[in-house]
């Protein structure tokens, strides 16, 4: 860019007749896909999570992160009511305080009413004082950081003997696994809260790579 800039500075002020940068564009970065994680490998995460010190806790947040594509900032921002067992549904505040309603799978569900009535009681009485509205608690009855639930989801995934997990790994597996499924992708725009619809297309990307590789392995003509 520094280099375009001083050849029209050149002709700008009448060193160079031409400007012979003017055809040259700089190489696009290209973007990186996201890395969905396969099914069985989030089952085993899922199962490795019930190992912990705190398997009722583990368990729904991992649940939680698969099942509903949340971000790791807005699971830990959530209320203890912000799930709504009756509708189904999850209230999430996303970025720029936007709110979204998410709907939550049955597994999803189970695992956080059994955290909610088990665990997070206990959790919340170690607070010596005051409560907290906050669904996912650490020892102290406080609420759960961030860096505090990446750390369950590592922790988890190193029990699974997976390598490379991290929170937004199921984030990523949500939405390819919803495209490879059927959804369209406006609708998984709305799950996800992207404000363009643009990001999103990033997964039908996934999506199409996968084909292509099945495409290859399995077509006697691919080759």
């Amino acid at each position: 860019m520094s280099v375009r800039g001083f050849h029209k500075f050149a002709v700008a002020e009448s060193w160079v007749p031409v400007d012979p940068s003017v055809d040259v564009h700089p190489a696009g970065i290209p973007r990186k896909l996201p890395k969905a994680l396969p099914y069985e490998s989030i089952t085993k995460i899922i199962g490795a999570a019930s190992e912990s010190s705190y398997p009722q806790r583990d368990t729904a947040l991992i649940e939680l992160l698969y099942g509903t594509g949340m971000r790791i900032s807005e699971l830990v921002g959530l209320d203890v009511d912000d799930l709504d067992a009756e509708s189904t549904t999850v209230l999430v505040t996303g970025k720029g305080n936007k709110q979204r309603l998410i709907p939550v799978g049955g597994y999803a569900l189970k695992a956080f009413e059994i955290y909610v009535g088990g665990e997070r009681r206990e959790l919340l009485s170690r607070l010596r004082s005051g409560g907290s509205h906050k669904a996912f608690l650490n020892t102290r009855g406080r609420p759960l950081s961030r860096q505090s639930a990446w750390e369950i989801v590592s922790k988890a995934a190193d029990r699974a003997e997976i390598d490379g997990v991290t929170p937004h790994s199921f984030r990523h597996s949500y939405a390819t696994h919803l495209l490879e499924r059927g959804a369209d992708v406006r609708t998984v725009q709305e799950l996800l809260g992207h404000s363009s619809v643009t990001t999103t297309q990033i997964y039908t990307m996934v999506t199409v790579e996968t084909l292509r590789e099945i495409y290859a392995g399995a077509h006697p003509r691919a080759r």
